[in-house]
């Protein structure tokens, strides 16, 4: 078994008989069914892929709070480390389905910290007179 799926075990003082994946909302089935082959290569019994904006809204316990009569809808905003989606799930009796999603792959926090970095190195710049853009403590 993978370390990572032991420390998982450990962590739960149990054996996990029954695994949920996810997988990002734009997958094709292929991918999908590569990404459950993976689980099952690390030892999983593998029972569902979900997408990731419904695996958020359960996270959230967003299925639980209260039901509303026609079902309610929910924006998910995912800011990853190199991607940024949105989607638009309704959750009604349970179940979720995604009505819309949209994203940009080549947006995530990443290039917000990168943002704040050359601006806090030209703020440096301006008050001490000195570039430190070619600092190596300031590249990730």
């Amino acid at each position: 078994m993978p370390p990572r799926t032991k420390d998982v075990h450990r962590i739960i003082s149990q054996e996990c008989c029954c695994n949920c994946m996810s997988q990002h909302t734009l997958m094709t089935s292929n991918a999908g069914q590569a990404t459950k082959d993976a689980g099952i290569i690390a030892g999983m019994n593998v029972m569902r892929i979900i997408n990731e904006p419904t695996a958020t809204a359960i996270a959230y316990g967003l299925d639980k709070k209260g039901s509303t009569v026609g079902g309610k809808n929910v924006l998910i905003f995912d800011l990853g480390g190199g991607t940024f989606d949105v989607s638009l799930l309704k959750i009604e009796e349970g179940i979720f389905e995604v009505q819309a999603t949209a994203g940009d792959s080549h947006l995530g926090g990443e290039d917000f910290d990168n943002r704040m970095v050359n601006h806090f190195v030209q703020e440096f710049k301006r008050k001490h007179k000195k570039d430190i853009s070619n600092n190596p403590k300031l590249k990730h």
